[in-house]
C-alpha cells in the first residue's frame, strides 16, 4: 500500500505539476541562497545554490522521472515484446539470429554504452529515452520467449494451428493475450532502473538539459555543500530511493498477485 500510495503521489505531482508546485523551479534568487527547511519563510523543503526552491523542483523532477521512466520502458517494452513474440513462435533460424542479436546486447556494459551514447547523441529528454529504451529490451525478450515456448506447446494453440491459423494469427490472437501479465510484472520493475539511469546520467551532465529540473541534477548541485546543507542533497536523494524502491515493491506485488501459483489464499 506505501508502494502504491508513493507511486500516485509521484503520478500526481508529474501530471499537475505546473498547479502542484508553490515557485517556478528554474527561477533563481540570489538573496535565498541555500536556506534550510522552513514553513514561515515559503521555502518547505529550503532553497539550493542558485536559490531556487527545492519543493518546486522536487515536483518538477517528479515529472522527468516519471515521464523518462515510463516512456522508455515502454520503448524497451514494445522492442522486446516483438522480438520475443517472433522468436518463440517462429522457432528455427528465426529464433537462433534474433536471441544471438539479444545475447551481443546483453554482453555489452549497460551504463557505460548509454553514458557513450548520450554523449555522442547530446543532451535531451529525448535521446535519454532512446538510449535506455533501446538498451533494455534484452530481458523482455528472453522472459517472454520462455512464456511463449510453453505457449505454442499448449492444446489451444495446437488447435488453432490444426484449423489453419497462420503463425502470424495465433501470435496476436492466443498467445499475446496470455503474456501481459508477465509484461505488465517487467514493465513495472523495469521503471525503478530506468529511474536510476536517467539519474545517473543527470549526476554526470549527460542527461536531461539545463535548467530543466531533474532529481539527478539535483545530485549534483549539491556535491559542493553536502558537509554544510544536510537537506540538499537528502531531499532528491529520498525521492530517488522511494520512487526505485515503491516501483521494484509494486512489481513483486503484481506478481504474486497476477500469477496463480504463488497467490495465497
Amino acid at each position: 500500500m506505501f508502494s502504491l500510495v508513493f507511486l500516485t503521489i509521484a503520478l500526481i505531482c508529474a501530471l499537475f505539476a505546473p498547479i502542484i508546485a508553490p515557485h517556478s523551479p528554474i527561477e533563481t534568487n540570489p538573496t535565498n541562497i541555500l536556506k534550510p527547511p522552513s514553513i514561515t519563510s515559503g521555502n518547505l523543503l529550503g532553497t539550493d545554490n542558485q536559490g531556487r526552491d527545492l519543493l518546486s523542483r522536487l515536483i518538477y523532477g517528479a515529472q522527468t522521472s516519471v515521464m523518462i521512466g515510463v516512456l522508455s520502458v515502454l520503448l524497451a517494452a514494445t522492442v522486446g515484446t516483438v522480438i520475443g513474440l517472433v522468436s518463440g513462435v517462429y522457432r528455427g533460424w528465426v529464433d537462433r539470429i534474433l536471441m544471438r542479436v539479444t545475447d551481443g546486447f546483453l554482453a555489452l556494459p549497460y551504463l557505460m554504452v548509454a553514458l557513450t551514447a548520450v554523449a555522442l547523441l547530446g543532451s535531451s529528454v529525448i535521446n535519454v529515452i532512446l538510449v535506455i529504451g533501446l538498451l533494455r529490451w534484452m530481458g523482455f525478450a528472453r522472459v517472454l520467449r520462455g512464456e511463449v515456448l510453453k505457449l505454442i506447446e499448449m492444446d489451444f494453440v495446437r488447435l488453432a494451428l490444426a484449423s489453419g491459423a497462420s503463425r502470424t494469427r495465433i501470435m496476436i490472437t492466443h498467445v499475446f493475450p496470455n503474456i501481459t501479465n508477465t509484461l505488465l510484472v517487467l514493465a513495472t520493475l523495469e521503471i525503478g532502473l530506468a529511474v536510476i539511469v536517467e539519474a545517473s546520467l543527470s549526476f554526470l551532465g549527460l542527461g536531461v538539459p539545463r535548467p530543466m529540473p531533474s532529481w539527478g541534477s539535483m545530485l549534483r548541485d549539491s556535491q559542493l555543500y553536502i558537509y554544510l546543507t544536510w537537506w540538499f542533497p537528502i531531499i532528491p536523494g529520498i525521492a530517488i530511493t522511494l520512487l526505485v524502491m515503491s516501483a521494484n515493491l509494486t512489481g513483486d506485488w503484481l506478481r504474486d498477485r497476477l500469477d496463480p501459483t504463488r497467490r495465497q489464499l
